[in-house]
């Protein structure tokens, strides 16, 4: 059985008719060619597949495509522009906070997510840093990196609102 969907992907309209079985996965990499976002357990556990529903950090393979029906998603292609990396993923550049990269979209999803939810002038202890990455697996960096590029990200916006005051 098949079903109409229509949501919003990335500040785009999407209408597309769809399997009842569909995952939010694959329904955004094979029907929607976002192939950002990656499949790595299929079972929630490992982040990799971490996109914004409503705002939200959720696990696309837990969620049908169906579920994304009229709601405002986003993957990790919303962030930057073509040629033109966003201050969290320049920061993750430079501080070598992605390495084989599979990771690398969940957790972006999932550090814009906190960021979004905390004030701009908030520098978060380590300890944060590293409970908020907890739920998405990286094998390659050992976090130091990403810990470090979430710090580097809080201090800029912080001393950017300090300048605006």
């Amino acid at each position: 059985m098949t079903h109409m969907i229509k949501t919003c992907i990335n500040g785009s309209p999407v209408e597309r008719s769809v399997q009842a079985r569909v995952s939010a996965a694959d329904f955004l990499r094979h029907h929607c060619g976002l192939t950002g976002t990656h499949v790595g357990c299929e079972h929630g556990a490992c982040g990799a597949c971490t996109i914004r529903v409503e705002g939200a950090a959720v696990r696309s393979c837990l969620m049908l495509a169906v579920q994304l029906d009229g709601k405002e998603v986003a993957t990790v292609e919303s962030l930057g522009a073509p040629g033109a990396l966003s201050p969290l993923q320049q920061a993750f550049s430079d501080h070598h906070a992605l390495q084989c990269g599979f990771c690398t979209p969940g957790v972006l999803m999932t550090v814009q997510t906190y960021l979004d939810g905390v004030p701009q002038d908030y520098l978060p202890p380590e300890e944060e840093i590293r409970d908020m990455l907890s739920g998405n697996v990286c094998r390659c960096t050992g976090y130091q990196g990403m810990v470090e590029a979430v710090q580097s990200v809080c201090a800029s916006r912080a001393a950017a609102t300090r300048e605006k005051a």
